[in-house]
């Protein structure tokens, strides 16, 4: 019986070993065939970031990462490949909300920043959060949106829907195609 157990758990560990090897060369194959740009190479890399944004000395936006990567070139721009963490400041320096993301990209010209992947933005001073997976955040204009599906967390209801526009503090938002059953006052219809 022993001999039967030892043989078959021999048997799984080198499927799994030769299947892990396998896909680590597929992997390696594709990441080859990927062509590289050499206008587009990173110009400069930085680990744990830590960019404050301030005007007239008033703080006004923070932002975090891991890792960050600047590409020169006719359109200069930041990347945050493991992601980001933004927070935006109110006149009396009190955080007012969050935006976290898995993937940022930031193109310094236009000043417009790209959230991929578990988008989370949460407005923290009237506890509310908005989860979706691409979101633009238009720093010129203090505007955040997304054509993507959405659902909004507020203490007393879930809001779902597809694209939303809204400030970028998240404290003035519009869902452009809402769904889903929503309660109404009986005076308000």
């Amino acid at each position: 019986m022993k001999t039967g157990f030892s043989g078959s758990f021999f048997t799984v560990i080198s499927i799994l070993i030769i299947w892990i090897t396998l896909m680590g060369c597929r992997r390696q194959i594709e990441i080859a065939k990927t062509p590289i740009d050499s206008t587009q190479q990173a110009m400069m890399m930085a680990i744990d970031i830590d960019v404050i944004f301030s005007d007239s000395g008033h703080l006004q936006a923070r932002v975090t990462g891991p890792v960050v990567h600047r590409y020169e070139g006719e359109n200069v721009w930041l990347e945050f490949p493991e992601g980001f963490r933004a927070e935006m400041f109110d006149s009396a320096q009190r955080m007012e909300s969050t935006i976290t993301a898995d993937y940022g990209k930031r193109m310094e010209m236009t000043k417009i920043m790209e959230a991929r992947g578990n988008v989370v933005v949460r407005n923290e001073l009237k506890n509310e959060q908005m989860n979706t997976e691409v979101l633009i955040w238009n720093e010129l204009r203090h505007t955040i949106h997304t054509d993507s599906a959405v659902k909004i967390t507020t203490p007393d209801k879930v809001l779902y829907g597809t694209g939303l526009e809204s400030n970028e503090t998240f404290t003035n938002y519009r869902i452009l195609k809402p769904r889903g059953e929503m309660k109404v006052k009986e005076d308000s219809i």
